[in-house]
């Protein structure tokens, strides 16, 4: 009996209707799966023919068209130590705000006095110079005033010369009067001695005779002794005037070396002052290097030392400054096999980090917050990571990149190229073929 009654339970269960399996599949309705597998594929033939911007992907960094406006090391100039520091890391400043103070470190620079003392020296050579200036004047004045003695001394014996040498010729003319006395007066003499022979005349009118002619030999010997000793006169005059020359160029020559020993103190003067000048100008340049200042206003970043009294080298970076106003840009890094394929006045798109953005990179047209900006800089050698760097501009006829924007801030580029057909685009990525060349149209020259 309990047999039958659980067979009888069994059978009642199975037979009921199945209703989730209808409301699952309903057999009796028509299917539409073909028409949108056939609508799918048209729509997808339709897309294959869509225009498509190829493009080059590159990340880039913020930067700094001008480099002036990037970030700037301030390095000291001067070895020292650190005494004060008039900011702190964060603090923006104005161009021309000091920063630190410095203290020297260098014995031949200890002296607080160094350069009153420097400048004491130059005064002191200065004046020196002054002297032996004044020295060469009086020399010269020495030198004119014994040209002028000597041109005096010699006049006059020239003068003293030309009386002698008319002395000489009256003598020569006196003298041959007193030959030609003594010619008559031996001519006479002889007469008489043969006239005193033959008794012609007495021995008185001979021996008158004979005084005459001793006479005239007298008178002529002493004639010829008057014009030995003129010519004696003249040698002695030509002798005075040799010597007077030679006296007075000694004198000349030695106030003419006090002239050259004295511009050569007066070169060594002024080498001297311009060796202290460069001295003082040094120092006194030095001394504006222990207040450094701001370069141009920014942000005060990466403070190397900390703390006072620390020691620096010179060069040594002390702290960096951020440009407070930038024109920004960003730099792209390409890849060899593309960077024929980037011209300048080039069209790019950017996406950059922190600003949210819907990108489709073919449809540049449709992209929601991209920032557009022109190739201005294209390098022709490649960098250490093996790429080519590209510089990019702000395009001022797009949307304006953001305020906010920061140097280092990562970037997204789209290098915007030819454009082509969605299904040719698709064919050339299979193939690994590289985009079309592109070449940007020269615009027309208007007449």
């Amino acid at each position: 009996m309990l047999t039958n009654h659980l067979d009888t339970d069994i059978q009642s269960k199975v037979f009921i209707p199945l209703q989730a399996f209808a409301h699952v599949y309903e057999n009796n309705r028509k299917s539409y799966t073909k028409k949108w597998v056939y609508g799918l594929l048209l729509l997808l033939a339709v897309c294959m023919f869509l225009p498509w911007t190829q493009n080059i992907r590159s990340a880039g960094y913020v930067t700094t068209l001008r480099q002036e406006q990037r970030p700037q090391e301030l390095n000291s100039q001067i070895p020292g130590k650190i005494i004060k520091w008039y900011v702190m890391e964060g603090d923006f400043v104005k161009a021309g705000d000091t920063l630190l103070q410095l203290a020297e470190v260098k014995d031949d620079y200890l002296d607080p006095n160094q350069l009153s003392r420097t400048q004491e020296q130059i005064t002191a050579n200065e004046d020196k110079a002054g002297f032996y200036n004044q020295k060469i004047g009086t020399a010269q004045n020495q030198i004119s005033t014994l040209e002028e003695q000597r041109n005096l001394k010699i006049s006059s014996l020239n003068n003293k010369r030309e009386q002698i040498e008319r002395k000489i010729e009256s003598k020569k003319a006196d003298i041959i009067a007193a030959k030609i006395d003594f010619e008559n007066g031996d001519v006479q003499l002889q007469r008489a001695k043969k006239m005193l022979e033959a008794g012609v005349i007495s021995k008185i009118d001979f021996e008158r005779r004979n005084a005459v002619f001793l006479k005239a030999r007298a008178a002529l010997t002493d004639k010829e002794n008057e014009l030995s000793n003129l010519k004696q006169d003249l040698i002695v005059n030509q002798l005075e005037v040799s010597t007077a020359t030679q006296e007075y160029a000694d004198k000349i020559f030695k106030a003419q070396g006090e002239q050259f020993s004295s511009r050569s103190e007066i070169a060594a003067s002024e080498e001297k002052v311009a060796s202290l000048t460069n001295k003082y100008q040094n120092l006194k340049q030095r001394a504006g290097y222990y207040f450094m200042v701001a370069p141009q206003a920014g942000q005060i970043i990466k403070a190397k030392k900390e703390g006072l009294n620390e020691i620096i080298k010179e060069g040594e970076m002390l702290l960096e400054i951020v440009p407070g106003k930038v024109d920004y840009a960003v730099e792209m890094f390409v890849e060899p096999l593309d960077v024929q394929l980037i011209n300048i006045g080039q069209k790019v798109r950017f996406q950059f980090d922190g600003f949210p953005a819907i990108v489709f990179a073919g449809w540049p047209a449709s992209s929601y917050g991209t920032f557009g900006g022109k190739v201005v800089a294209v390098e022709t050698n490649r960098n250490m990571n093996g790429k080519f760097r590209v510089l990019v501009a702000e395009d001022t006829a797009d949307r304006k990149w953001p305020e906010a924007l920061k140097m280092g801030t990562g970037a997204n580029g789209f290098a915007l190229l030819k454009d082509v057909r969605v299904i040719y685009e698709i064919w050339r990525n299979i193939n690994g073929f590289p985009p079309e060349y592109y070449k940007l149209p020269t615009p027309a020259s208007g007449k």
